[in-house]
């Protein structure tokens, strides 16, 4: 039970700290989000009216942003942090069941953002509203639940792939530091 608790709490540091990074650079990653946001809400909210290569063209500024967000993530977190690839095969081998909770974690995000919000409760929308609901949905969903979801996977590898040992309480590497 004792190490159950301590790798739950191993787990929950990730989050934590992918929500302090989020803060910290709010406005970086809320201003490269609108992109997508902007392209989401009028592709699916007018998608009939939009010619077919526009959409094609903003599909490919979505993809460029969505990478440069991840750069400027992954630079941001791992500077001044030890890191080794090494370290990620001892953390799997340490600590399985804080990787389990990381999955169980972003698989209730997948449930509440993706299956409640845009399956569940789209459905119960008229047809006639639908779009108009998912684009706002998307609008909303690109700064928030997805930029965030980039951060935190970026602090599960740094957790991973840090060179300083895990510490018993639930503390993770100086890299893992927010």
């Amino acid at each position: 039970m004792v190490r159950t608790a301590s790798e739950f709490r191993l787990a929950s540091a990730v989050p934590a700290w992918a929500w302090r990074f989020y803060r910290e650079h709010l406005g970086v990653v809320v201003g490269l989000s609108l992109l997508p946001s902007i392209q989401r809400l009028v592709v699916v909210g007018w998608g009939d009216v939009v010619p077919s290569g526009v959409k094609a063209a903003s599909e490919i500024g979505v993809v460029v942003v969505r990478v440069l967000l991840l750069v400027l993530v992954v630079r941001w977190a791992f500077d001044g942090a030890s890191t080794a690839w090494g370290h990620a095969g001892r953390f799997l081998r340490e600590h399985p069941l804080s990787l389990l909770f990381q999955l169980g974690f972003l698989g209730l995000a997948l449930v509440v953002f993706d299956v409640v919000a845009e399956d569940l409760v789209g459905a119960a929308i008229p047809e006639s509203a639908r779009a108009a609901y998912l684009a706002a949905l998307l609008f909303v969903k690109n700064p928030t639940v997805i930029a965030f979801t980039f951060v935190w996977l970026v602090g599960l590898m740094l957790q991973m792939l840090s060179c300083d040992r895990v510490r018993g309480h639930g503390d993770t590497s100086r890299g893992l530091r927010g």
